[in-house]
């Protein structure tokens, strides 16, 4: 059977987003979405970027931005973003890649190719969230890769469970209409990466080892 599989928040944790992907397992008939925040913090940014492009290889794969990919992509023509970038692990992006202007270098096709949210069935995945009461075409594209409790602590308006990351919890967090499944990967030392996976309408939880 198919699988939709969400994986968000790597933050270059190459060695964890291994271990998931080890477990899940996907199969040429799956899709996994990568939600965003693949960069910062850990040491293994670059590869983390190459590690879920080869995922192509192996089943179909969608690719959403995140907060600090798109911080990073702002970084030098606005000082707001070029801020977050250093202040947030962007000095070891940096490293990993061997200087900052190498990240656009090898991988621009990649970031440039980014989408802001994913849609499959019954479900909707994003990387922080949506305004609600706006539109889905009028969201703006800060909110959906920055928003937290405006969104997270309300019920949305979409006729879709949304599968998001962007804020951390200690464990995957479920609600009727939601689910979060950043728990911390990146940020603290002993955190796990956490995927979801969708079966036959049914979600579990896969944890990095």
């Amino acid at each position: 059977m198919t699988r939709l599989i969400g994986i968000s928040d790597i933050h270059g944790e190459y060695d964890k987003l291994c271990s998931v992907l080890e477990q899940v397992c996907p199969q040429k008939e799956d899709t996994i979405v990568f939600m965003g925040d693949y960069i910062d913090r850990g040491a293994k940014s670059r590869e983390v970027v190459d590690k879920i492009i080869s995922m192509q290889d192996v089943c179909h794969c969608e690719y959403l931005i995140g907060s600090h990919e798109y911080a990073m992509m702002h970084a030098q023509n606005d000082d707001y973003y070029n801020y977050l970038f250093w202040n947030y692990g962007g000095d070891a992006t940096a490293k990993s890649y061997g200087g900052f202007d190498n990240i656009m270098k090898l991988h621009g096709d990649f970031f440039r190719g980014l989408k802001f949210y994913y849609i499959s069935g019954n479900y909707f995945f994003i990387h922080a969230g949506i305004r609600i009461g706006i539109p889905l075409e009028k969201q703006s594209p800060e909110d959906m890769v920055y928003i937290r409790s405006e969104f997270y602590n309300r019920k949305h308006n979409l006729p879709y469970k949304i599968i998001f990351g962007h804020t951390e919890f200690d464990k995957p967090q479920v609600q009727d209409d939601k689910i979060c499944i950043d728990t911390g990967c990146g940020k603290y030392k002993d955190a796990h990466l956490t995927a979801i996976v969708i079966e036959n309408g049914k979600e579990s939880f896969v944890a990095s080892e």
